[in-house]
């Protein structure tokens, strides 16, 4: 009987004739495209969350999220900044990435339909455009998995795929949509 561990891996890739080398450039550019993407993203959670880098942090977010109409302002809070924070460091590290993927979809969705829609789409009016960015880069990643230089690598949603970027659409989608009925 297999074990876990083993059940999670994919298949071994396929045997080329010509030798690859082991990081390409299309791998130190999804490193790059992540940890720029997702460390933007954890710092922008860790401004709700902590306060850090100029953030207002957990009590001031949460006024925030309550003047939005999200209450209790502080659990939104939680839920925003946490998702922002985690899903960007998963998207950084290539841990888990469609569920990272997802986190960001969610509450970039979420901030589309409550804030930014009804400022057009570009963000010199308050627009959508940073919002759509982030959810294409999200699932993108997943769609093409995160490279060679990932922590998720060995598992078989790192070699991303259809499945993973339905991963990331659907757990996304459908975060925000609870989100934004309760």
């Amino acid at each position: 009987m297999k074990s876990v561990l083993e059940q999670l891996r994919g298949p071994p890739e396929p045997a080329t004739t010509r030798a690859q080398p082991s990081v390409s450039a299309a791998d130190v550019g999804l490193l790059l495209i992540r940890l720029a993407v997702g460390l933007v993203m954890a710092g922008h959670g860790a401004q709700k969350l902590f306060g850090l880098f100029g953030g207002h942090g957990l009590v001031v977010t949460g006024k925030g999220f309550a003047a939005l109409g999200y209450h209790p302002g502080w659990l939104y809070a939680i839920i925003g900044g946490g998702s922002e924070f985690l899903g960007g460091l998963g998207l950084a590290l290539g841990l888990l990435t469609p569920l990272a993927a997802a986190a960001l979809v969610g509450v970039m969705l979420n901030a589309i339909v409550t804030v930014t829609s009804a400022h057009g789409l570009w963000e010199t009016h308050g627009g959508m455009e940073y919002n759509l960015c982030i959810m294409a880069v999200a699932v993108g990643i997943a769609a093409i998995g995160p490279g060679r230089l990932a922590l998720d690598r060995p598992f078989r949603w790192g070699r991303g795929g259809w499945g993973a970027a339905a991963v990331a659409l659907a757990l996304g989608g459908l975060g925000a949509s609870v989100v934004l009925i309760l």
